[in-house]
């Protein structure tokens, strides 16, 4: 792969840039009827708008500019909305939309308080996400009243939640409507917040043990060369990539998550569109998710709080078409689908097991404050490992009991657990022998007799 061009020489900012009385620039807009070609360095941020990411000031640190309206001044890659950037650009194909249009946020900011903390300052910690993101309207009011077009990555509200597991752990006795934290409903109150990814490519590159430079290329190669910029403008830290995002759901007050004496609980949740949704029972997605939602409940109840981080990781971040070719060889393959071969099917299909990465799934924590996780709902060694590794106590492990596990869940568990998966005391069990015999359903896709085997049957 060729190396990067060298990096563009910056412009000295223009007198005609900025105002004496307050220092922020007067916005430059661009004309949207003619295209800039961003493959050429000098068609884009050739006057970017200066950033310091991790300065705990967001005056001095600097708004993330990625709005099409200021092509000159934008100091960053990419742009708002994640993958769904590609339905503005239909809406404006069919007229639907104006481009010029900048959304009133007037009535938009947070509904309750997050922050600001002192990881916020530190990219060690803070690398995926805008801390100020959420921010816009208070932090960036001078560069909004002056014309410029910032856009929040997060958003922060309320909402109830309705579950019917939630109304079954009610009627079963295991919860006790409150009327703040649980409704005689069965709804449960929570606090939210929505964040779209804005990554600092230094700090990516090294949490990633790359350099910047093989990162930058890396994602450039296999975009197909979707972001030029990323090899012309070495200068240009900031990108904003075309991938999901993460919604956090906080059961209880959030202002007691930095407080280590407040008992905490957290789920870190990767998306499962098939058991999440429509209940699915090839995993254990679902009823872990809803099992780490009634437990964040009865910490709220206990005056402590609860975090369910959802992240839209679809199929290992492998996408869910991988994930069904995947479930098709696991059933096809010879000998059924086993937990001796669960991991390798998807390696042979994707070449790679697994590429959430958890490297980046530490922030959102620290976006809360968090210190100290007193009840982890997860068994992954990876999740747990990362967090851990920046500096987050976790006190206690617990593990999805194993009545909530899905009848063809059966080879799933079995072959996490059995490489590695913190088995707590509900599956200690889990050997080679169990490894080799646990076999999932049988769909007979191809039609054809099968010989009976030791295989998970519905009852």
């Amino acid at each position: 792969m060729s190396s990067p061009a060298p990096p563009a020489s910056k412009k000295q900012r223009t007198s005609k840039g900025s105002n004496d009385d307050d220092g922020i620039p007067i916005p430059e807009i661009t004309q949207l009827d003619y295209v800039n070609l961003t493959s050429h360095s000098d068609a884009f941020g050739v006057d970017p708008i200066p950033i310091s990411w991790g300065h705990p000031n967001p005056s001095i640190r600097g708004p993330v500019i990625c709005t099409v309206r200021h092509s000159s001044q934008r100091n960053a890659i990419g742009a708002h909305s994640g993958s769904y950037c590609i339905y503005t650009g239909l809406a404006v194909a069919a007229g639907k939309l104006n481009p010029d249009y900048v959304p009133n946020l007037k009535l938009t900011s947070p509904v309750f308080k997050i922050g600001p903390h002192a990881s916020w300052s530190d990219p060690k910690k803070m690398a995926s996400i805008d801390p100020f993101g959420h921010m816009t309207t208070e932090a960036y009011e001078g560069y909004l009243s002056k014309g410029f077009d910032i856009r929040p990555t997060i958003a922060i509200t309320k909402a109830h939640i309705d579950l019917p597991e939630t109304r079954e752990a009610v009627a079963a006795g295991r919860l006790v409507p409150d009327g703040k934290i649980l409704l005689s409903t069965g709804q449960s109150v929570v606090s939210k917040a929505a964040i779209e990814p804005v990554w600092y490519l230094p700090e990516i590159a090294r949490r990633f043990g790359c350099t910047e430079t093989m990162l930058r290329q890396s994602i450039f190669r296999m975009t197909n060369g979707m972001y030029p910029e990323l090899i012309t403008r070495p200068d240009i830290k900031i990108f904003l990539p075309p991938i999901g995002g993460l919604t956090i759901y906080i059961w209880g007050d959030p202002d007691t998550i930095p407080d280590e004496d407040i008992e905490l609980t957290c789920r870190v949740h990767d998306e499962c569109n098939g058991s999440d949704v429509f209940g699915s029972d090839i995993c254990t997605c679902r009823p872990y998710l809803t099992h780490a939602i009634e437990e964040c409940i009865k910490t709220a109840q206990r005056g402590g709080a609860g975090v369910v981080i959802y992240f839209r990781k679809e199929g290992r971040s492998l996408g869910e078409v991988t994930k069904y070719l995947v479930y098709n060889t696991r059933k096809r393959q010879e000998g059924g689908d086993s937990a001796e071969n669960y991991f390798n099917c998807t390696e042979q299909v994707a070449g790679v097991q697994d590429t959430r990465f958890q490297a980046l799934m530490p922030d959102p924590l620290h976006f809360l404050g968090v210190t100290k996780i007193h009840n982890f709902i997860s068994m992954s060694d990876m999740k747990y490992n990362a967090i851990v590794n920046t500096g987050i106590e976790i006190v206690n492990r617990v593990e999805i009991p194993k009545e909530l596990v899905p009848l063809d869940a059966q080879v799933e568990i079995t072959a996490k657990v059995f490489h590695g998966y913190n088995a707590g005391e509900a599956y200690k069990g889990i050997d080679e022998k169990e490894l080799k015999k646990t076999v999932g359903r049988e769909y007979g896709y191809d039609d054809k007799p099968k010989e009976k085997k030791n295989v998970v049957e519905d009852k």
